[in-house]
C-alpha cells in the first residue's frame, strides 16, 4: 500500500505545486499593478524592484478621481462595452439558433463569409470603417464604437451560440411543441434555461473584448468627453514623462466592473448548468 500511496503522493504535490505556479504567474502583474498604485512618486522608481514600497499612499487614486477625465472615460466605456455585448449576444444567439436547427439556401455560403471576415487583419480594413463611420456622421460618437464592435463579435459570438445550441437535443423542443407550445414559446421555455451557460459565455467574451479594445477606439474618437478607458489611460503618458502612479491607479479602478461582471456572470454559469442537467 504504501508504494503505491507514494507516487499518489508525489503526483498531488506536483499538480498542487504547478497550480500554485499558474496562480503565482498569472497574479502576479495584479499585485504589481497595485504596488505600483500605492507606491508614492518619488520612490516609484528607488523602489522599483521592491516587492512592496517602503512608504505608501492613496494619493494616485484620488488624483486620478478628483483631477483627470477617468469618471467620463470609464462612464463611456461601460455604455459601449456593455451595449455592445448585450446586442451581440442577442444577434448571436438567435443567429446560432437558425444555424443550428434550420436548413437553408445559402447556409454554407453565410458561414463561409462570416468565417473569412475573421481572417483580415484590422489595420487592412480599419481605413474603410473610418470612411464608412464618417459617411455616416458616426465620428466621435459612442454609438460608432458599438456598431464597430458589435460588427466584428457578432462571427465569433454567432458560432459560440450555435455550438451550445448543437448540443441541446431538437426532442426537447419537438415535445414541447407537441404538448401545445409554438416553437418561440419552446424556445422560450425549454431552450433558453439550457443555453444559459452559452449566453454568459458570449457576454463575458463580447464584454471583455469591447472594454480592451484600443485601436479602433483611438481611430474614431478624438474628443475627450467621448474617450473610452483605454485610450483615456493614455493621457497620463506626456511627451517626455509618464505619470505610472496614476496610470495604474486607473488601472486598478479598471479591473472593478470586469471582477464584478465576471462574478454576476459565474452565478448564471452556476445556475445555467444546474438548470440543464434537471431538465436535460
Amino acid at each position: 500500500m504504501s508504494v503505491i500511496s507514494k507516487p499518489n503522493l508525489a503526483l498531488t504535490i506536483g499538480k498542487y505545486l504547478a497550480l500554485a505556479c499558474y496562480l503565482a504567474f498569472a497574479l502576479f502583474p495584479l499585485y504589481w499593478l497595485f504596488k505600483i498604485s500605492v507606491t508614492p512618486e518619488k520612490l516609484i522608481y528607488t523602489d522599483g524592484i521592491a516587492l512592496w514600497p517602503s512608504e505608501y499612499t492613496f494619493d494616485n487614486f484620488k488624483s486620478v478621481i478628483l483631477l483627470t477625465d477617468f469618471l467620463v472615460y470609464f462612464k463611456n466605456s461601460i455604455i459601449v462595452s456593455f451595449g455592445t455585448a448585450a446586442i451581440t449576444t442577442i444577434i448571436a444567439a438567435a443567429a446560432g439558433y437558425a444555424f443550428s436547427r434550420f436548413n437553408f439556401r445559402g447556409k454554407k455560403v453565410i458561414i463561409g463569409i462570416m468565417l473569412i471576415t475573421q481572417m483580415f487583419p484590422l489595420l487592412i480594413i480599419i481605413a474603410p470603417i473610418y470612411k464608412i463611420i464618417a459617411g455616416l456622421g458616426l465620428l466621435n460618437t459612442l454609438t460608432s464604437l458599438i456598431v464597430v464592435y458589435t460588427a466584428f463579435n457578432v462571427p465569433f459570438a454567432t458560432f459560440l451560440m450555435q455550438s451550445f445550441f448543437d448540443g441541446i437535443p431538437k426532442d426537447l423542443e419537438e415535445a414541447a411543441m407537441i404538448d401545445g407550445c409554438s416553437r418561440f414559446q419552446a424556445v422560450r421555455k425549454v431552450v433558453f434555461p439550457l443555453t444559459l451557460p452559452g449566453l454568459a459565455a458570449t457576454l463575458g467574451f463580447v464584454f471583455t473584448a469591447a472594454w480592451s479594445e484600443l485601436l479602433f477606439a483611438i481611430m474614431l474618437i478624438n474628443s475627450n468627453d467621448t474617450m473610452t478607458f483605454p485610450v483615456g489611460l493614455l493621457t497620463f503618458v506626456s511627451k517626455f514623462s509618464v505619470d505610472w502612479g496614476q496610470m495604474m491607479a486607473a488601472g486598478v479602478f479598471a479591473l472593478i466592473p470586469s471582477c464584478l461582471f465576471f462574478i454576476f456572470i459565474q452565478r448564471y454559469l452556476v445556475q445555467g448548468l444546474t438548470s440543464g442537467a434537471v431538465k436535460g
